[in-house]
Order: C-alpha cells, then sequence, then structure tokens
C-alpha cells in the first residue's frame, strides 16, 4: 500500500505520527505472514480480517469466542524493556480460555494502546503475538495500534486482544457428565503466567525499587526475579486438541487470576466437588518465593496464583494412563492432583 500522500504534521504536532503507524505495519508483516492457515483470505492491512470457516465434517459449527489482555505484566514489559515474550501472553489467556470448550482456535486480533508509536518496539510486540498464535495454531488476522498522547507516558503501551475458535456443537465439553470418580490431571504452568502481577510487584517493591528485579537468587536457581516473572503463559491448545480426539474429557479449568479456589469450581457442576490433593501439587519456586517475602497465607497464594498448575482437565479414571500419555507426548508435564467426589456449596477442596 502506498502511503507517501498519506501525511500530516499538524496531526505529528499533536502528538501522533501517523507514518509510525505504516512503518510499524511493514515492520510486523513478516511475523504475520507465519500466523497464516488455511482459512485466510486476505492481508493484514484492510478494514477487516477475513477468514472462511472450516466447518466441513461439522453437523453444527459453534464459534467460541474469548478476549483478555496481559494485566500489569505490561509494566515489567516494560520496565525492562523486553517486548518480544509479552504478546505470547495476550494469545495464550484468550486461546487457553476458548480450549476449555473444546473449540480449536481459528484467528486472533490484537489491540496496542501507546504512549508513543515506536515502529520497532511495536513490530517487536506484534513479534510474540505471531508467535503465540503460531504455537496455538490461529491465524493473526487483523489489529490496531492506538497512539494515545497525553493519556498515557510515552514509553507506555496495553496489548489486549481476542480469540475466535469452532466446535461441533456435539463436541462442546459438557461438564455435567461428570461424575464422582473422575480424575483431576494437572499440565503444569510455566510460572506466573499472567495472573497477580499487581501482588508481585508489591512484594518485591517493583515500582519502587525496580533494581531487585536483576539480582539473581539462590531460591530461582541462579535467576533474577525479573525473569522469572516474565516467563510467558504457557499455551495448551495442541496437546488438548490432541488429548480430546481420544479421551473422554468431562471438564477443563484454565487456572487464571483467582486460582484454584476461582477456576476449578467453573468446570463443575452442582453435587460435585474437586478434591485437590495439595501435596501432589508441584509448586514452582517462584511462588515460595513470593509467599516468603511477602508473607503471603497459603489460601491466598491458591486463591491468586496457579502455583505451578496452569490447566486441569478431568478425566474418567480407567482413562487417566491413556490421557497422561497423550499429555506428556504432546509436552506437557501432566500429572494427577485429585479427584471428583460428591459435595455441596464448596466445589473445591484443598
Amino acid at each position: 500500500m502506498d502511503h507517501k500522500n498519506s501525511q500530516s504534521a499538524s496531526y505529528a504536532a499533536a502528538g501522533v505520527d501517523i507514518t509510525a503507524g505504516y512503518r510499524a505495519v511493514e515492520l510486523m508483516k513478516k511475523h504475520v505472514a507465519r500466523t497464516k492457515n488455511e482459512g485466510c483470505l486476505d492481508d493484514v492491512g484492510g478494514f477487516g480480517g477475513c477468514f472462511g470457516l472450516p466447518i466441513a465434517g461439522m453437523e453444527e459449527p459453534v464459534l467460541v469466542s474469548g478476549t483478555d489482555g496481559c494485566g500489569t505484566k505490561v509494566k515489567l514489559a516494560i520496565l525492562m524493556d523486553k517486548h518480544d515474550t509479552i504478546g505470547i501472553d495476550a494469545v495464550a489467556m484468550c486461546v487457553n480460555d476458548i480450549i476449555c470448550v473444546g473449540a480449536k482456535p481459528l484467528f486472533f486480533l490484537d489491540y496496542i494502546a501507546c504512549g508513543k508509536n515506536i515502529p520497532e518496539k511495536i513490530a517487536e510486540i506484534v513479534g510474540g503475538v505471531a508467535e503465540g498464535c503460531v504455537q496455538s495454531g490461529a491465524a493473526l488476522i487483523g489489529g490496531e495500534t492506538a497512539e494515545h498522547p497525553g493519556l498515557m507516558p510515552v514509553e507506555d503501551y496495553d496489548l489486549a486482544g481476542f480469540a475466535v475458535g469452532i466446535v461441533d456443537k456435539k463436541k462442546i465439553i459438557d461438564k455435567e457428565r461428570m461424575a464422582a470418580g473422575d480424575v483431576v490431571i494437572a499440565l503444569a504452568s510455566t510460572g506466573i503466567h499472567s495472573n497477580g502481577f499487581s501482588l508481585c510487584r508489591k512484594v518485591f517493591n517493583i515500582d519502587q525499587n525496580p533494581d531487585s528485579l536483576y539480582v539473581p537468587r539462590e531460591e530461582l536457581a541462579g535467576k533474577s526475579v525479573a525473569e522469572a516473572l516474565l516467563v510467558p503463559t504457557r499455551i495448551y491448545v495442541k496437546s488438548v486438541l490432541a488429548l480430546l480426539e481420544k479421551v473422554d474429557v468431562k471438564g477443563i479449568s484454565h487456572i487464571t487470576g483467582g486460582g484454584f479456589y476461582e477456576n476449578i469450581p467453573r468446570s463443575i457442576p452442582d453435587g460435585l466437588c474437586a478434591k485437590i490433593d495439595k501435596s501432589a501439587v508441584k509448586v514452582l519456586p517462584i511462588f515460595d518465593l513470593i509467599a516468603k517475602e511477602g508473607n503471603i497465607p497459603e489460601r491466598d497464594m491458591f486463591n491468586t496464583y496457579n502455583m505451578g498448575v496452569g490447566m486441569s482437565v478431568v478425566v474418567p479414571a480407567d482413562q487417566v494412563e491413556t490421557a497422561l500419555e497423550i499429555l506428556r507426548a504432546n509436552g506437557e508435564d501432566a500429572y494427577v492432583i485429585g479427584e471428583i467426589i460428591p459435595g455441596g456449596e464448596d466445589k473445591v477442596i484443598l
């Protein structure tokens, strides 16, 4: 697209450089190209992203959507001046949600609001988004970068997006089929993922003492707090899709903000409860460090963070070994953490 005649000195003087936007789009195109799949119908740059629905063989195709952002993890990326992985988090928070319904992600769109459009930085952010899309099999078919001078400091930005997936209606995961005796399997997280960063910033006094982020910590095997916190959210889509092909999955929970106490109950029907064996949970060192330095009670930790479990799935007891084999073959650290039992108001017991 030719942008030679599209420029406004007056708008630039007000703080918005539209030519920088064009430059950013050109720089990000190579990243977007990595995500193309069979549904893509056009290139980025039009007024709407077009996508052909792959509905062959489906009786009742259902679209499933999810939207989210990265929360104040973005603040950490800004402090570290490291912007190439935060986009993975944005994609993960959306696609990990829609896979809980059983839907295969089709496409993703991002939204970046910034104080000043620095094309190279925007392209770096989108590079992370593209990597997340590649990991989940979704196409990046569009997005928006909005420059907000006066609303945000020039170095600040925020990132959000949404994903759309598809599932045959008869294959939507129905938690009502869950029964006492079913087993809860954990899929390990890579760390904090994208929730609880406001508490992290308070515990480590990041806003007042950002230099503390970079000190190697013995508790983290020599890594700094910054390195441990910025590890991107794991994307579970491909391993869960493989699981759904061969195992009768009765419930999936994406463990995000609210931790075990808020998220696991969302996949448990009335009359049942997930009894979790806390001693079985492989708690990551970063969580032990947060609890220790912040003097955070154990219940608050399990009610804020994933504690090392990014996703849980419920399967019949006689299919546990098959499920573990499939998940591990697809790169997951998967293990049993509990069972489904009869229950009342409380849908999770730790």
